[in-house]
């Protein structure tokens, strides 16, 4: 064929999508390789990991599995993931010497600005969510049929819940470098982000599945402190609804966030948990966490399980668990107590 590829080191012919010569073993596709290793060194030295992790990501699609350079890729992927969210220096986190007069007043002043950047930033990024096509219209179908079940104002608060929890993935996958379709919604079923990369360790996939329940607390807790405040039932609801979405998610079970978040964690920490749960369901009877103690001590005795567990995994998998049955336990007015 006159159109047909040769591979440059031995002439041989090159079927369309190979990534290495048949022959020779020469890689097909060293050009971009070498451009995409430059741009990953670079946002390395500039201290952007997660265009870093984007790039040397990109360069694994080009390597054939069991390639040499794909095995060093996939180190520096999991060495530079580790870095990623690392806390930040006591020097930086440091109330400064002008507001320490002002006592309790400057901390406060101090942590407010950590959290109106937070707000800005990840406000962006939730606005940015909603200019997608996929996401837009998918959550109106959902939002019409939870409409005609429940109410407008329900609806759109429940909807609300389901989306932050979802850009709570987005915003793990984009810091990891990983690439990721924007959030569907699937009308009475609820929603999801389909992953276009694989995470590299079973402590990325935690990261990435933990981070949905994380975001979905801080919107629970949003609502039920606009409940507090003005008093409104319905606000009440949407946080008990948002509390008990996320608790359901956290059940270690087939892709759900919790089993995501289990990978990272060795038989003794999943007894740990599965224990905790269980000591919770004995005191408040909640049905969900019945559910959890059960699939989560099946999983402490499952094989394959780490020697060493992840402990940022180990202790935002037990708080997410603790906060958020706390919160689907409140008393929503109009509801009775269980």
């Amino acid at each position: 064929m006159a159109d047909a590829k040769l591979c440059p080191g031995c002439g041989a012919e090159l079927a369309p999508g190979l990534l290495a010569c048949p022959v020779c073993r020469r890689l097909t596709r060293g050009a971009e390789l070498a451009e995409l290793a430059a741009s990953a060194e670079q946002a390395t030295r500039a201290g952007d990991l997660a265009a870093a992790l984007a790039s040397w990501r990109s360069a694994l699609e080009l390597l054939p599995h069991d390639a040499p350079q794909a095995q060093q890729i996939r180190a520096r992927v999991a060495a530079i993931s580790e870095r990623v969210g690392a806390a930040p220096s006591a020097r930086a986190s440091a109330v400064p010497k002008w507001l320490a007069p002002l006592g309790a007043f400057g901390l406060m002043l101090w942590k407010f600005k950590f959290a109106l950047v937070f707000v800005l930033t990840k406000g962006k990024l939730l606005l940015l969510g909603l200019t997608k096509g996929s996401t837009f219209f998918s959550m109106l179908a959902s939002l019409g049929l939870y409409w005609s079940i429940w109410g407008w104002k329900f609806a759109l608060g429940f909807i609300a819940m389901l989306y932050v929890h979802e850009m709570g993935h987005v915003s793990a996958l984009r810091s990891l470098g990983i690439k990721a379709s924007a959030p569907m919604f699937i009308p009475g079923l609820g929603a999801f982000v389909r992953l276009k990369q694989y995470p590299a360790s079973p402590v990325e996939d935690a990261r990435i599945g933990l981070a949905g329940p994380i975001w979905g607390l801080a919107a629970a807790l949003g609502a039920f402190a606009v409940y507090l405040i003005t008093g409104r039932a319905i606000f009440a609801g949407i946080a008990h609804a948002g509390a008990a979405l996320n608790l359901f998610n956290l059940i270690p079970v087939w892709q759900l966030d919790g089993a995501r978040g289990m990978r990272a964690l060795a038989r003794r920490e999943r007894g740990l948990i599965a224990a905790g749960i269980a000591a919770g369901w004995a005191l408040t009877a909640q049905g969900l966490l019945f559910a959890l103690a059960l699939v989560a001590g099946w999983r402490a005795f499952e094989r394959g399980a780490p020697a060493q567990s992840d402990r940022r995994t180990f202790i935002e998998f037990a708080g997410l668990i603790a906060v958020l049955a706390a919160l689907s336990a409140i008393e929503v007015p109009g509801i009775p107590a269980r």
